[in-house]
């Protein structure tokens, strides 16, 4: 598994997703040579489509970018941290209104052509299949980690890993949408000049459309993933599972039609499905929150009774893939380290993180506190009043009664009796920036 190229290496990174990529480029830009171990394409996935580090899987949205909220704050300290992640969205940034998006295929070229032919990277293309006994490592496989590190892990933890179920969405060819039904708004947005598709229903189109999807087949689960089902991480619940809870939770959920007029009468929509810019060119466009299990017959059918979508093109269908994550509370300190090797880190979503940005923030984070080490200082968590720093809070607090996957929110943070929460969310946000500005002036 291992090469020459260098013999000073003292850090491996296994896995090249967001997290990987950004632990890399944290320990090459203060000169530490670092060896990253990828599997793929060698072993697949199952949900990749392609050998680029830092591929997008299930959208190409690294969601809100709004200074106001959640991981609008994330962002902000992660820029501050010098994020690679970060640079890299915000030059192949697509039009997506007050969200990051970005074209995932150009994002993902320019992070393997940076990291996998620097000179302090040792690239091996190859299956980890057992964690190295020496130096620092930082393990970071993602949802999909391989069945053989798994089983490794197991064997190193001492606890059976856990794991949920996820899915990813279709993709429509962009001159296959009806644009004489489909209108281009943002929500809450002026006049018809949105970054948003948006396809209405009304009341009858909508009622048809979620009976047609509850009817449709869907792919069999082994009786592992049936007995798993219930552990579909809450975002990225699959628009079947969503439709069984109640005839009204898609039109309260990713098919709401708050904040949206339809230019040609007027009016609200009933419900509407919203699709997003999916790369530079605005050739492909995703259905936002239309994770799916449904066999890929059956999608086209069904998503085509869509207003809009009636001839729609579909340049990828939605599959369902499993994710992986370790318990963390029970195993990493908030700097990331394993509690019994601290020479050992985890960080993206096996460390039990949900998202994008959350992911690359571990990596980051996990990057910067092996430099620490091997420059004689002690590895940092960040303050829990930080927004990085509640995620880091959450993830290793040992109190869960069941422990899930956790984007960034402000429901991280504790409440003040009798604050309204708008005062509550402008007292979180206050506070992060000044801890956060305290917190980097002290290390």
């Amino acid at each position: 598994m291992t090469s020459n190229k260098n013999k000073d290496i003292k850090v491996t990174v296994i896995g090249a997703g967001l997290a990987g990529s950004e632990a890399v480029y944290q320990l090459i830009r203060k000169q530490i040579p670092v060896r990253l171990i990828e599997m793929r394409p060698k072993v697949k996935t199952g949900a990749h489509t392609t050998d680029m580090f830092g591929e997008l899987v299930c959208s190409n949205s690294v969601g809100s970018n709004l200074p106001d909220r959640a991981p609008g704050l994330l962002k902000e300290e992660l820029r501050f941290f010098g994020s690679y992640f970060m640079e890299t969205a915000y030059k192949y940034r697509v039009p997506a209104g007050n969200a990051l998006a970005v074209d995932r295929y150009a994002f993902a070229r320019e992070m393997t052509r940076y990291l996998k032919t620097h000179t302090l990277v040792d690239f091996v293309n190859e299956e980890a299949v057992e964690i190295p006994k020496d130096g620092y490592v930082i393990i970071a496989t993602g949802p999909l980690t391989s069945n053989s590190m798994l089983e490794e892990l197991q064997k190193m933890l001492g606890k059976k890993h856990l794991d949920f179920f996820d899915a990813v969405a279709p993709i429509v060819n962009a001159d296959s949408i009806n644009m004489n039904i489909a209108f281009k708004a943002d929500r809450y947005g002026d006049g018809e000049n949105g970054d948003y598709i948006n396809c209405p229903m009304n009341k009858e189109q909508y009622l048809a459309f979620v009976e047609a999807l509850l009817n449709a087949e869907r792919i069999d689960l082994s009786d592992m993933e049936k007995s798993a089902r219930k552990k579909y991480f809450s975002a990225c619940q699959p628009v079947e599972i969503i439709a069984e809870s109640g005839i009204d939770s898609l039109r309260f959920g990713p098919l709401k039609p708050v904040g949206l007029v339809n230019p040609r009468t007027g009016q609200r929509p009933y419900a509407v499905v919203q699709l997003r810019q999916d790369n530079l060119l605005a050739s492909m466009f995703n259905l936002v929150g239309f994770q799916t299990n449904l066999k890929h017959p059956e999608q086209i059918r069904v998503f085509k009774m869509i207003p809009g979508l009636e001839n729609a093109k579909f340049e990828r269908l939605g599959q369902m893939h499993r994710n992986a994550y370790i318990n963390a509370p029970e195993l990493l300190l908030p700097t990331l380290q394993l509690k019994s090797n601290p020479n050992i880190f985890f960080a993206g979503q096996i460390s039990g993180v949900e998202g994008y940005t959350e992911s690359a923030a571990t990596g980051l984070l996990a990057g910067m506190n092996v430099c620490r080490l091997i420059q004689g200082k002690e590895a940092v968590s960040l303050p829990a009043q930080t927004m990085l720093g509640s995620l880091l809070h959450y993830i290793t607090y040992t109190g869960h009664k069941d422990f899930h996957p956790m984007n960034v929110n402000f429901g991280l943070f504790a409440s003040k009796e009798g604050e309204k929460s708008e005062e509550r969310k402008d007292r979180i946000i206050k506070t992060a920036r000044k801890v956060f500005r305290e917190f980097v002036s002290s290390i």
